[in-house]
């Protein structure tokens, strides 16, 4: 069975790896670098299992910029190409994903589109009219950065979205869902084939739930700095309660990553005439914890402040969105100046803010240091780190 999956970003090379051992996989991207990496078999990004699978499994993968050679004669498209949230339409820019229905409908008009980019509410329905395309299916991802192959062959649930009342992709679906779960390791996972808006909706509350714990425990830790508490106390006595469980209740300087920010926006905006407060507090929470944040910093009086790392996690190199840059743009505004440690990145300057890329000069210059987690390499420069991490993980 031949598949091919648009765009390498964590989405589509974990999907592309997990369906390439069992199928005829063509991974497209307009990358050139990216392609030849993966027929190299080396990982582009990083993520442990990626790189063990592209090293040691037998896949039948193979990557190229050559849209009509990965459509032509494709039995599924599987779309996973980067939807940005765009600030002034209120809207994701969903351009890369009909670019790829384009190109699918040209090339390979008989096979079944999976999209896996994440939509608006409503998208993929809409779509299907304006493209005249019938045979499109909407099936959200759930996967954490740096750890996307693993999300991917042990998933929490496989949901693949269908027209309600249609049979024919439903039973698509059904056969899109056993292929994942070819792929993966885990001989009991739930499958939901809910309707297409319902599948997108899945995606979007289920990032904005995440957000919101995010947001409850920052705000919680807020609290606490502001009034002398420890904050680890509180939390650990109010998260041994079963019901709210000990998991994504480490403090930091906000929600961020490709995920988060985007996903929270576009279900407040899907939320036009829908009555609701709690989806609109969400996203001004991440506002205003970064304004506290940059309000502690810069009441240390800092003469120059250091930024450890731009990443969201450990085991990433993905700093997209990341809440450590809006609280620079903070900082910066208030006319300190900034010095980036980021080995990740190979420019010499990072918006204006030069980069470090030695650790011992990069600590050794400045009197405060940011970092969204504690690393042990910083230990050495302890009494210059502002961070809110409690628990030295994710």
């Amino acid at each position: 069975m031949k598949i091919a999956v648009a765009g390498m970003g964590y989405v589509g090379l974990s999907n592309g790896v997990l369906l390439a051992q069992h199928n005829e996989v063509w991974a497209v991207d307009v990358l050139p670098w990216r392609v030849a990496d993966i027929n190299a078999r080396r990982c582009p990004i990083a993520d442990k299992e990626l790189e063990e699978y592209l090293r040691t499994k037998p896949l039948d993968l193979r990557a190229t910029t050559d849209a009509k050679a990965a459509y032509t004669g494709a039995d599924w498209v599987v779309i996973s190409t980067p939807t940005n949230y765009d600030e002034e339409k209120n809207f994701f820019d969903t351009s890369s994903v009909e670019a790829v229905l384009r190109l699918a409908g040209q090339y390979a008009p008989q096979a079944t589109v999976v999209i896996k980019s994440t939509v608006p509410v409503g998208y993929t329905a809409r779509i299907r009219q304006e493209m005249n395309n019938p045979n499109i299916l909407f099936s959200p991802e759930f996967l954490r950065e740096g750890h996307a192959l693993y999300d991917n062959l042990y998933p929490s649930r496989i949901v693949v979205g269908a027209p309600a009342g249609d049979e024919r992709l439903a039973a698509r679906a059904r056969q899109f869902a056993d292929l994942l779960r070819q792929g993966g390791c885990k001989p009991d996972v739930p499958v939901l084939l809910p309707g297409l808006t319902e599948a997108e909706a899945i995606k979007l509350f289920a990032n904005t739930y995440l957000a919101l714990r995010v947001a409850y425990f920052n705000e919680l830790d807020t609290y606490a700095a502001l009034r002398g508490l420890d904050t680890r106390a509180i939390i650990d006595g109010v998260c041994l309660d079963p019901r709210i469980g000990a998991q994504y209740n480490n403090p930091s300087f906000g929600y961020g990553g490709y995920c988060l920010p985007k996903d929270t926006k576009q279900l407040l905006a899907n939320y036009n005439a829908v009555p609701q407060n709690l989806i609109g507090a969400i996203v001004e929470s991440n506002r205003t914890r970064k304004d506290f944040i940059a309000e502690q910093v810069l009441a240390r009086r800092p003469r120059t402040v250091g930024v450890y790392r731009l990443t969201m996690k450990a085991g990433s190199d993905n700093f997209r969105q990341s809440s450590i840059q809006g609280v620079m743009k903070r900082i910066r505004a208030e006319g300190v100046p900034l010095v980036v440690y980021e080995p990740a990145l190979n420019e010499d300057t990072f918006y204006g803010s030069r980069v470090e890329r030695d650790l011992d000069a990069f600590k050794q210059e400045c009197d405060v240091i940011l970092a969204n987690r504690m690393a042990p390499e910083l230990a050495d420069a302890a009494p210059k780190v502002y961070t809110r991490d409690l628990y030295s993980r994710d």
